[in-house]
């Protein structure tokens, strides 16, 4: 499908790649690479580096990792070993730092690149191997013992959860290129398969969101998070960049499905290169509201200029080659990569309270943040603060706490793009139809939702999209063909 699809990427606070704004999902991805002279602080900003020490970078995950206290986690037993999180982007590489054996699972391709057999499974974009790393990344020398990970060198890198496995579902093209029927598609095949062959899915990473101008309770992308959370899956979602979120005039502050309140919104904090908490401040590109009746992030965790894996030659790589770091990383800042660090606090929390619900994940990190600002709107809980919610007992949440209305998922998946659409050869994709033209009926999709019942072997609201079966760690079988879509079936 090369060449024939635009305008709906994986993108935000800025950023212009190839001379046009793009956009994720509509807006989808939360994030932007840390390029030029866009980053103010000394010693960060600037063209790309031919070697890179993280022991000199305060915004390296060494660095991240000790000020949010993961490491106290890993010096008392907990790495995330047994917690699979879900990271639903432009698929996962098996470079440096995700490379142990068994780190990856992949589930179905449901991108467009599914279609190039070279493609299919691996991140030609570079966004969704960004956030593995932040959550998961381990490299190889560290070997299984988390007294090793919390004594390594600077140097090794080393995600929130090091043993926490990644199950990568990609939905993302090379380009960002995706529509938010196959993100939907994407999260009821994880909630329908989370305990498939020994997988223990606790945890879906969203770094991405549209700025649907629907009420949550009604859109169809917001009612497949929830039913994702209220299946015991903790849904953590990026609360969107604000330079495409207020392009909407009607839309809230947070992106969708993050403006859902049932499922965990993050936003992201200024670390100021530091190691402590007392100077950290908000970034301007992290949503806040302006009035207090509108939904806030639930938290707030670092999320400029961090250090991430690089996928060489990738999208990201390829035209923004300022912001690598040495041979194996790239740098890059928005709520995506905010949404993954806490994704990978989660999997640590899991790990320790197995049987802990998403709300008491939920409510044990917004109870123990740091408050870096008097400001609630802007920071909800607080600052991620690891090291005082492992001492924290786990709260009891009733469900009876729920002050807002459970969504219904009856609304329009039109609207549910937002403002930004896929195009195919001069052809739009809009209306209430999913890429393979098939029609979406929302209210007959969230009754299937709900009973968990949406997709039948490789079959999703009729259309044949993946395999039917697992083979090892990854879902093979009959992938759609290529005469299966076409942009001009749109019309």
């Amino acid at each position: 499908m090369g060449g024939r699809r635009h305008g709906a990427t994986w993108g935000g606070r800025g950023a212009t790649w190839g001379g046009r704004r793009l956009r994720a999902l509509g807006a989808l991805l939360a994030v932007s690479v840390s390029v030029g002279g866009s980053i103010a602080t000394a010693g960060v900003a600037g063209a790309a580096t031919t070697t890179y020490d993280p022991a000199a970078d305060p915004y390296s995950m060494n660095a991240v990792t000790g000020l949010t206290g993961a490491e106290a986690w890993w010096s008392a037993g907990y790495t995330g070993a047994g917690v699979d999180v879900a990271v639903i982007d432009t698929g996962v590489s098996p470079v440096a730092g995700l490379a142990t054996t068994g780190k990856i699972v992949y589930g179905p391709d449901l991108s467009f690149d599914s279609q190039a057999a070279n493609l299919q499974y691996l991140d030609t974009n570079g966004h969704g191997t960004f956030m593995a790393g932040l959550i998961a990344g381990k490299d190889s020398a560290l070997g299984s013992s988390p007294n090793a990970y919390a004594n390594a060198p600077a140097s090794a890198y080393r995600g929130i959860a090091p043993d926490a496995r990644i199950v990568s579902v990609k939905v993302g093209a090379a380009d960002g290129a995706v529509d938010v029927s196959q993100v939907i598609a994407a999260i009821d095949w994880v909630v329908e398969h989370r305990y498939d062959n020994g997988m223990n899915i606790r945890v879906i990473n969203l770094s991405f969101g549209t700025n649907s101008a629907q009420d949550s309770t009604l859109d169809p992308l917001s009612y497949a998070a929830e039913q994702a959370w209220r299946k015991g899956i903790v849904v953590v979602a990026a609360g969107g960049n604000t330079g495409f979120q207020n392009q909407a005039a009607s839309a809230p502050a947070l992106a969708d499905p993050a403006y859902n309140r049932t499922v965990f919104a993050i936003g992201s904090t200024e670390t100021n290169g530091t190691a402590t908490f007392g100077d950290d401040s908000v970034p301007s590109f992290s949503p806040w509201p302006k009035k207090s009746s509108t939904r806030t992030v639930d938290v707030v965790a670092p999320g400029t200029h961090l250090q991430g894996l690089r996928v060489p030659n990738s999208y990201l790589d390829a035209n923004h080659s300022s912001a690598r770091l040495g041979d194996r990383y790239f740098r890059g800042s928005g709520t995506s990569q905010s949404a993954a660090i806490v994704s990978g606090a989660a999997a640590l929390i899991l790990q320790k309270h197995p049987t802990a619900t998403p709300d008491q994940v939920k409510k044990l990190l917004m109870s123990t943040g740091y408050l870096i600002s008097a400001n609630r709107l802007a920071i909800g809980g607080g600052e991620l603060q690891l090291s005082k919610a492992l001492t924290t007992p786990l709260p009891s949440v009733a469900a009876s706490t729920q002050t807002w209305p459970a969504a219904t998922g009856t609304g329009s998946l039109e609207q549910a793009r937002g403002t930004d659409h896929l195009t195919a050869d001069g052809v739009t994709l809009t209306g209430e139809k999913d890429i393979f033209n098939q029609p979406f009926n929302a209210a007959a999709m969230a009754t299937a939702t709900a009973l968990g019942a949406t997709w039948s072997g490789g079959t999703w609201n009729g259309s044949t999209w993946s395999g039917s079966s697992w083979s090892g760690s990854t879902w093979s079988g009959s992938t759609w063909s290529g005469s299966s879509w076409s942009g001009s079936s749109w019309s």
